[in-house]
């Protein structure tokens, strides 16, 4: 497999700019500060193959989406992420030629995401004629103050004479979305502002059709440089600052661009949001370089002192989960209850930048345990305060309760395929899974009692009136569906999503006995009501086969021509990029698990016999077409106690966009499924599970590693995990004494007191 980049502990780092290669590197060179982000293209002019995109949380629009087979309860508009207004822009000069590095001779490339400071470093060297420039440019997302977006240049002149060198920088509103539809643009300039040194930007999205929030960015640009400014023309969309200077050989100086950016999502009105944009500026430029750069590095010094899983035998293996916890912190970091993780989140505009399900099966778990309990507890607000949405979604289909969307901004379904939009509705169970999630981690049921028990009653309505009875064979049924596995489409019976159904009824019924009799009252729930929902529990279809001894992923599965993976000849994979969608729909092949997601979130309700049968009857037939794949399949094969599977899905997991594995990389990063990697490895090696309120692990050490460390928030507790070939070592770092199962045997944590089993 081709790396483009090399292996490095702490650094994506690569001394080769391959043209072909320029999106891939852009993508996996992405930063971002939660608050705003962009990939890793260049800021001056590049004439080759290239993705600028940059993005702003929460800032969407709803695309057109009709088409000529348009059915009754199809959303009304595909809600993506905005391509926000370029303001990171500086094209460069030579004498006056412009620097375009797709054209110019280079040498001596360096591109270097630098993880634990959390900068994007570019440095090379322009030959043209007899002139010879060196650049090194240092471009971050300030993790301490969320507005800032600081890049500071170093240029040195390399050659026998005096070179003349020119920025020209701007902000500029004159881009375009790559996935939109009809070429439009959505950024209207409202007012600009520009001084011989410095300028402003006022920009909206232009009108929708749908009554959707329209977004106001307002973005001010400020320089520190001893080049001299000289005046700029004036454009209609663009507000552009050129500065020009001469070195003599051998001379050095440097150049820096901080841009402020404020959104309306956080400003009532333009006035507050001009006011806020010129006071921000007004404290920012009062501060150094230094300062600005060293406040940010903290954030990040901050995050890996509780963030950092350390693997010693491995560079590949650890460089694999350095970069998918960065890209998530970069991402989502839990400050602002109305954002969530985008598939996406900054590197890219594939999916929309929306939020999937991925946020409550895959993330939530993740920010548990390395980050405070509000960081978990507003991910679960964000799904509660969008209960109205899911109100109407449920409405659209003509069913009660609420349907949390498959993809949304803002609690409306806004994806235009049937199959995923309203087929796939196990998504609810996910919803009520993190709340469970959520209640047994940190024992605290004050978020169940008052908000939760909304989003589960809710939930539950929905499968009360969804599933339907049969006559036939005394049991409630669900057809039509879509289960996690996408391979597959209008199925019935998916056993996962019969199987969260019923559960969701179930934890529904029990949590409702938690509240106060006014809560209940509140909700509307009659005795009527809990018995139909009893009865639903009591006979739920669920298809098996006892010959084999699975669950059956659907009624119909069985009846497919099963043929492993390994049949598949190795030039038709992926085969979503190589096969017809019959072609697909037909086969027997698997893109995610499917039954094996649901044995995952209730791994100790199955038996060990249960959990092999079915983890050597599906696995088989997995493509992991899905980013979310590999990583159940890693912690289900460690609890088999199967290490080289084990090992083999965490490579996969933890090196998917590194090594462009399902060669899609291009289009972004696949944010929510790097939650999979520290999932493989505290979940999977280290066997974390929390049995009966107690915390406990089981954990090995891959052969191929030495050891391998972490930490987990538990409870008020900080614990230190470290595992080697020798056993294991928990330490309780801060918080009260706590009794943990280690290799089922009970261990008593004092504060400084360490355990080796």
């Amino acid at each position: 497999m081709k790396r483009i980049f090399e292996v490095d502990p702490w650094h994506v780092v690569s001394h080769e700019l391959v043209p072909a290669d320029k999106r891939l590197q852009e993508s996996m060179t992405s930063i971002g500060n939660g608050y705003m982000g962009m990939r890793g293209m260049f800021e001056e002019h590049y004439s080759g193959d290239t993705l600028k995109g940059i993005y702003i949380g929460g800032v969407w629009y709803p695309d057109k989406t009709r088409v000529g087979w348009w059915k009754n309860g199809y959303p009304d508009y595909f809600g993506k992420v905005v391509n926000a207004v370029n303001f990171i822009k500086v094209n460069l000069t030579i004498d006056g030629d412009q620097v375009d590095l797709a054209k110019d001779n280079i040498s001596d490339f360096t591109l270097d995401l630098d993880m634990q400071t959390g900068i994007l470093r570019r440095a090379f060297t322009v030959t043209k004629g007899a002139k010879q420039v060196r650049f090194v440019i240092d471009r971050f997302v300030s993790g301490a103050q969320k507005e800032l977006f600081d890049v500071h240049y170093q240029v040195h002149n390399l050659g026998a004479d005096p070179v003349q060198i020119g920025f020209i920088s701007q902000i500029d509103a004159d881009v375009f979305n790559e996935d939109a539809n009809y070429d439009e643009q959505f950024w209207q300039v409202l007012s600009k502002s520009h001084a011989l040194s410095g300028g402003s930007m006022v920009a909206e999205t232009k009108p929708n059709a749908f009554g959707t929030p329209r977004f106001t960015l307002g973005m001010q640009m400020m320089h520190q440089t001893d080049f001299e400014a000289v005046a700029a023309p004036e454009t209609d969309k663009a507000v552009t600052n050129i500065f020009r200077g001469t070195l003599a050989p051998d001379e050095r100086t440097t150049f820096e661009k901080r841009v402020v950016v404020v959104t309306s999502r956080d400003y009532d009105d333009e006035p507050a949001l001009r006011g806020a944009l010129a006071s921000l500026s007004e404290t920012i430029s009062q501060q150094a370089y230094a300062d600005l750069r060293q406040a940010h590095v903290d954030v990040w010094h901050q995050r890996w002192q509780l963030a950092d899983v350390v693997i010693d035998g491995d560079a590949a293996a650890q460089q694999g989960i350095r970069f998918n916890l960065f890209q998530l912190f970069s991402t989502y970091y839990g400050e602002d209850k109305r954002l969530n993780l985008g598939p996406k989140g900054f590197t890219g505009e594939k999916y929309g930048g929306a939020t999937y399900w991925d946020t409550e099966a895959f993330g939530v778990p993740f920010y548990l345990s390395l980050a405070d309990p509000q960081v978990t507890e507003n991910l679960l607000e964000y799904r509660y305060n969008q209960l109205a949405g899911a109100f109407h979604n449920a409405k659209q289909q003509g069913l009660a309760g609420a349907l949390f969307p498959m993809v949304t901004f803002n609690g409306i379904e806004c994806h235009n395929e049937w199959e995923i939009t309203f087929e796939e509705i196990h998504r609810n169970g996910s919803i009520a899974y993190a709340i469970f999630n959520y209640t047994r981690y940190t024992s605290d049921e004050t978020y169940l009692k008052t908000k939760g028990i909304d989003v589960l009653t809710a939930i539950s309505r929905f499968w009360a009136d969804r599933v339907h009875f049969s006559q036939r064979k005394q049991q409630y049924m669900i057809h039509g569906v879509t289960g996690p596995n996408e391979y597959e489409n209008n199925v019935n019976n998916n056993w996962y999503t019969n199987l969260m159904a019923r559960w969701t009824l179930k934890y529904t019924l029990a949590s409702l006995q938690k509240v106060s009799a006014a809560k209940r009252e509140d909700l509307a729930i009659s005795d009527e009501e809990c018995a139909h929902w009893q009865d639903i529990v009591d006979r739920m279809y669920f298809p098996h086969d006892d010959k084999l001894g699975i669950f059956i992923q659907n009624d119909t599965f069985l009846d497919k021509d099963l043929k492993p993976v390994s049949s598949i000849p190795a030039n038709q994979r992926p085969i979503n990029q190589h096969w017809s969608w019959d072609h697909i729909l037909r086969s027997p092949y698997i893109k995610q698990a499917d039954v094996l997601q649901g044995i995952y979130y209730f791994m100790d309700r199955f038996t060990p016999e249960q959990k092999r049968a079915n983890f050597d009857f599906y696995e088989p037939l997995t493509v992991h077409e899905s980013s979310l794949s590999p990583a159940v399949h890693a912690v289900l094969a460690a609890d088999l106690h199967k290490e080289d599977k084990a090992v083999e899905m965490y490579e996969r997991t933890a090196r998917l966009d590194l090594d462009n594995y399902n060669n899609d990389t291009v289009d972004g990063l696949h944010i929510t499924s790097m939650t999979g990697s520290w999932l493989a490895i505290v979940q999977g090696f280290a066997g974390m599970r929390v049995h009966d309120d107690t915390l406990a692990f089981a954990p090995f050490v891959p052969k191929a590693w030495q050891h391998y460390q972490f930490h987990v928030n538990f409870r008020g507790r900080l614990l230190k995990v470290d595992v080697d070939q020798q056993g294991t070592t928990v330490t309780l770092v801060s918080g009260d004494p706590l009794a943990i199962e280690l290799n089922q045997q009970r261990v008593d944590l004092a504060t400084s007191v360490t355990s080796q089993n």
